[in-house]
Protein backbone atom coordinates (compact mmCIF):
# COMPACT_ATOMS: atom_id res chain seq x y z
CA UNK A 1 0.00 0.00 0.00
CA UNK A 2 2.89 2.46 0.91
CA UNK A 3 4.21 1.79 -2.89
CA UNK A 4 1.23 2.40 -4.22
CA UNK A 5 1.20 6.04 -2.13
CA UNK A 6 4.29 6.93 -3.42
CA UNK A 7 3.89 5.80 -6.77
CA UNK A 8 0.40 7.91 -7.07
CA UNK A 9 2.03 10.99 -5.43
CA UNK A 10 4.66 10.64 -7.78
CA UNK A 11 2.54 11.15 -10.68
CA UNK A 12 0.20 13.38 -9.16
CA UNK A 13 4.00 16.08 -8.62
CA UNK A 14 4.80 14.76 -12.98
CA UNK A 15 0.96 16.11 -13.85
CA UNK A 16 1.88 19.38 -12.39
CA UNK A 17 5.41 19.91 -13.31
CA UNK A 18 4.53 18.64 -16.79
CA UNK A 19 1.41 20.86 -17.27
CA UNK A 20 2.00 23.85 -14.28
CA UNK A 21 -1.54 23.46 -13.44
CA UNK A 22 -3.74 20.67 -11.71
CA UNK A 23 -6.96 20.14 -9.95
CA UNK A 24 -7.03 19.11 -7.05
CA UNK A 25 -9.97 17.01 -5.97
CA UNK A 26 -11.90 17.45 -2.53
CA UNK A 27 -8.74 19.74 -1.00
CA UNK A 28 -11.22 21.02 0.86
CA UNK A 29 -14.16 19.20 2.63
CA UNK A 30 -17.81 20.26 0.94
CA UNK A 31 -18.91 21.34 4.62
CA UNK A 32 -15.62 23.43 5.44
CA UNK A 33 -16.00 24.64 2.34
CA UNK A 34 -19.78 25.49 3.08
CA UNK A 35 -19.26 26.90 6.17
CA UNK A 36 -16.35 29.40 4.72
CA UNK A 37 -18.50 30.47 2.15
CA UNK A 38 -21.45 31.13 4.59
CA UNK A 39 -18.88 33.27 6.94
CA UNK A 40 -17.70 34.86 4.22
CA UNK A 41 -21.03 35.96 3.12
CA UNK A 42 -22.33 36.78 7.06
CA UNK A 43 -18.97 39.37 7.21
CA UNK A 44 -19.80 41.01 3.77
CA UNK A 45 -23.31 41.81 4.63
CA UNK A 46 -21.88 42.91 8.12
CA UNK A 47 -19.11 44.96 6.88
CA UNK A 48 -21.91 46.49 4.31
CA UNK A 49 -23.68 47.64 6.38
CA UNK A 50 -21.11 49.36 8.82
CA UNK A 51 -19.71 50.96 5.67
CA UNK A 52 -23.45 52.05 4.35
CA UNK A 53 -24.44 53.74 7.98
CA UNK A 54 -20.67 54.78 8.61
CA UNK A 55 -20.49 52.26 11.99
CA UNK A 56 -16.84 51.84 10.89
CA UNK A 57 -14.51 53.12 8.51
CA UNK A 58 -13.43 51.32 5.68
CA UNK A 59 -10.45 48.84 6.25
CA UNK A 60 -8.56 46.30 4.18
CA UNK A 61 -9.52 43.60 7.33
CA UNK A 62 -12.72 43.86 7.38
CA UNK A 63 -12.79 44.11 3.46
CA UNK A 64 -13.44 46.51 0.29
CA UNK A 65 -15.97 47.05 -2.61
CA UNK A 66 -12.93 49.21 -4.06
CA UNK A 67 -10.83 46.23 -6.18
CA UNK A 68 -10.04 47.48 -9.11
CA UNK A 69 -9.87 43.83 -10.63
CA UNK A 70 -13.30 43.32 -10.13
CA UNK A 71 -14.46 47.03 -8.74
CA UNK A 72 -17.93 46.24 -6.61
CA UNK A 73 -17.42 43.42 -5.61
CA UNK A 74 -16.64 42.17 -1.86
CA UNK A 75 -13.41 40.79 -1.79
CA UNK A 76 -10.95 40.39 1.20
CA UNK A 77 -6.73 40.26 1.61
CA UNK A 78 -5.92 38.29 4.62
CA UNK A 79 -9.12 37.24 6.24
CA UNK A 80 -8.10 35.22 9.32
CA UNK A 81 -9.78 32.59 7.84
CA UNK A 82 -8.05 32.17 4.50
CA UNK A 83 -4.97 33.21 6.17
CA UNK A 84 -5.56 29.47 8.30
CA UNK A 85 -6.80 27.73 5.22
CA UNK A 86 -3.40 29.00 3.44
CA UNK A 87 -1.36 26.91 6.09
CA UNK A 88 -3.34 24.11 6.58
CA UNK A 89 -3.00 23.35 2.82
CA UNK A 90 0.93 23.37 2.87
CA UNK A 91 1.12 19.81 3.37
CA UNK A 92 -1.63 19.11 0.12
CA UNK A 93 0.04 21.29 -1.74
CA UNK A 94 3.68 19.33 -1.16
CA UNK A 95 1.55 16.03 -1.94
CA UNK A 96 0.42 16.97 -5.40
CA UNK A 97 3.25 19.86 -6.66
CA UNK A 98 6.00 18.13 -5.05
CA UNK A 99 7.26 21.66 -3.91
CA UNK A 100 8.09 22.90 -0.85
CA UNK A 101 6.37 26.71 -0.29
CA UNK A 102 6.00 29.04 1.80
CA UNK A 103 2.57 30.90 2.17
CA UNK A 104 2.33 34.82 1.05
CA UNK A 105 -1.30 35.84 1.13
CA UNK A 106 -4.90 35.09 0.99
CA UNK A 107 -7.27 36.64 -1.09
CA UNK A 108 -11.37 35.70 -1.09
CA UNK A 109 -14.40 36.78 -3.48
CA UNK A 110 -18.06 36.94 -3.04
CA UNK A 111 -18.27 36.99 -6.83
CA UNK A 112 -22.11 38.71 -8.06
CA UNK A 113 -23.79 38.69 -11.53
CA UNK A 114 -22.28 40.01 -14.08
CA UNK A 115 -18.34 39.98 -12.79
CA UNK A 116 -15.58 39.18 -14.89
CA UNK A 117 -12.32 37.95 -14.50
CA UNK A 118 -9.87 39.68 -17.34
CA UNK A 119 -7.12 37.76 -18.03
CA UNK A 120 -3.88 38.21 -16.53
CA UNK A 121 -0.66 36.99 -15.00
CA UNK A 122 0.09 37.36 -11.41
CA UNK A 123 2.31 39.40 -9.74
CA UNK A 124 5.90 37.50 -7.86
CA UNK A 125 3.99 36.63 -4.99
CA UNK A 126 1.65 33.93 -6.57
CA UNK A 127 4.27 32.21 -8.18
CA UNK A 128 2.10 29.15 -7.41
CA UNK A 129 -1.56 30.11 -6.64
CA UNK A 130 -4.55 28.30 -6.31
CA UNK A 131 -8.25 28.82 -6.49
CA UNK A 132 -10.47 27.03 -4.36
CA UNK A 133 -14.02 26.84 -5.17
CA UNK A 134 -16.49 27.41 -1.67
CA UNK A 135 -19.75 26.89 -3.31
CA UNK A 136 -22.76 28.92 -5.00
CA UNK A 137 -23.18 28.45 -8.78
CA UNK A 138 -20.51 27.25 -10.88
CA UNK A 139 -18.24 29.51 -12.52
CA UNK A 140 -15.36 27.84 -14.59
CA UNK A 141 -11.68 29.36 -14.98
CA UNK A 142 -10.26 29.46 -17.99
CA UNK A 143 -6.29 28.87 -18.07
CA UNK A 144 -3.37 29.12 -21.22
CA UNK A 145 -1.21 26.65 -20.21
CA UNK A 146 1.46 27.79 -23.48
CA UNK A 147 2.84 30.34 -21.04
CA UNK A 148 2.42 32.99 -23.79
CA UNK A 149 2.58 36.43 -23.09
CA UNK A 150 -1.50 37.73 -24.84
CA UNK A 151 -2.34 40.23 -22.71
CA UNK A 152 -2.09 44.06 -24.14
CA UNK A 153 -4.33 45.61 -21.68
CA UNK A 154 -5.70 44.09 -18.46
CA UNK A 155 -8.03 46.11 -17.48
CA UNK A 156 -9.02 47.27 -21.26
CA UNK A 157 -9.47 43.66 -21.65
CA UNK A 158 -7.74 44.27 -24.57
CA UNK A 159 -5.22 40.99 -25.65
CA UNK A 160 -3.78 39.66 -29.03
CA UNK A 161 -6.46 38.42 -31.38
CA UNK A 162 -4.96 34.94 -31.97
CA UNK A 163 -4.67 34.28 -28.20
CA UNK A 164 -5.30 30.56 -27.77
CA UNK A 165 -9.04 29.83 -26.02
CA UNK A 166 -7.38 27.86 -22.69
CA UNK A 167 -8.49 24.85 -21.19
CA UNK A 168 -11.95 25.53 -19.37
CA UNK A 169 -11.72 24.41 -15.55
CA UNK A 170 -14.88 23.88 -13.58
CA UNK A 171 -14.36 23.17 -9.97
CA UNK A 172 -16.84 21.46 -7.66
CA UNK A 173 -17.64 22.98 -4.12
CA UNK A 174 -13.67 21.99 -2.35
CA UNK A 175 -12.31 21.52 -5.13
CA UNK A 176 -8.84 23.64 -6.04
CA UNK A 177 -6.78 24.43 -8.91
CA UNK A 178 -2.99 24.83 -8.45
CA UNK A 179 -1.47 26.98 -11.24
CA UNK A 180 1.88 28.94 -11.99
CA UNK A 181 0.00 32.03 -11.87
CA UNK A 182 2.69 34.42 -12.82
CA UNK A 183 3.57 31.89 -16.05
CA UNK A 184 0.20 31.05 -16.88
CA UNK A 185 -2.41 33.61 -18.31
CA UNK A 186 -6.15 32.54 -16.64
CA UNK A 187 -9.53 34.29 -16.71
CA UNK A 188 -13.12 33.66 -16.12
CA UNK A 189 -15.65 34.94 -18.47
CA UNK A 190 -18.97 37.11 -17.42
CA UNK A 191 -20.49 35.20 -14.29
CA UNK A 192 -24.30 34.86 -15.23
CA UNK A 193 -24.74 33.23 -11.60
CA UNK A 194 -25.94 35.12 -8.60
CA UNK A 195 -23.01 34.29 -5.87
CA UNK A 196 -19.62 32.17 -6.15
CA UNK A 197 -17.18 32.06 -3.60
CA UNK A 198 -13.21 31.56 -4.20
CA UNK A 199 -10.39 32.23 -2.28
CA UNK A 200 -7.25 32.07 -3.55
CA UNK A 201 -4.05 31.09 -1.72
CA UNK A 202 -0.73 32.05 -2.58
CA UNK A 203 2.68 30.65 -2.12
CA UNK A 204 6.32 31.45 -3.29
CA UNK A 205 8.93 28.13 -3.85
CA UNK A 206 10.70 28.36 -0.46
CA UNK A 207 14.66 28.98 -1.97
CA UNK A 208 13.05 30.71 -5.01
CA UNK A 209 14.21 33.99 -6.51
CA UNK A 210 11.33 35.93 -4.11
CA UNK A 211 11.38 34.05 -1.04
CA UNK A 212 12.91 36.33 1.11
CA UNK A 213 11.08 39.42 -0.32
CA UNK A 214 7.82 37.63 -0.48
CA UNK A 215 7.61 35.97 2.37
CA UNK A 216 3.59 36.28 4.12
CA UNK A 217 4.02 39.01 1.10
CA UNK A 218 6.20 41.10 2.95
CA UNK A 219 4.35 41.44 6.10
CA UNK A 220 5.40 40.69 9.56
CA UNK A 221 3.11 38.17 10.20
CA UNK A 222 0.36 36.32 8.38
CA UNK A 223 -3.21 37.75 9.25
CA UNK A 224 -1.86 41.25 9.09
CA UNK A 225 -3.14 44.22 6.50
CA UNK A 226 -1.02 44.32 3.28
CA UNK A 227 2.37 46.78 3.95
CA UNK A 228 2.26 45.72 7.71
CA UNK A 229 5.95 45.35 8.58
Amino acid sequence: MLQVNIKQNIKMEQTFQHKKYQVIKNAVSYDLANFILNYFLLKRDAVGYMYEHNIHSQSSILGTWTDQQIPNTYSCYADFAMETLMIKMLPVMKKHTGLDLIPTYSYARAYKKGDELRRHKDRPSCEISTTVNLGGNPWPIFIDGTGANNVIDEYKNIHKPNAPAGTKVLLEVGDMLVYSGCELEHWREPFDGNICGQVFLHYNHVNGPFADKNKFDGRAKLGLPSGIK
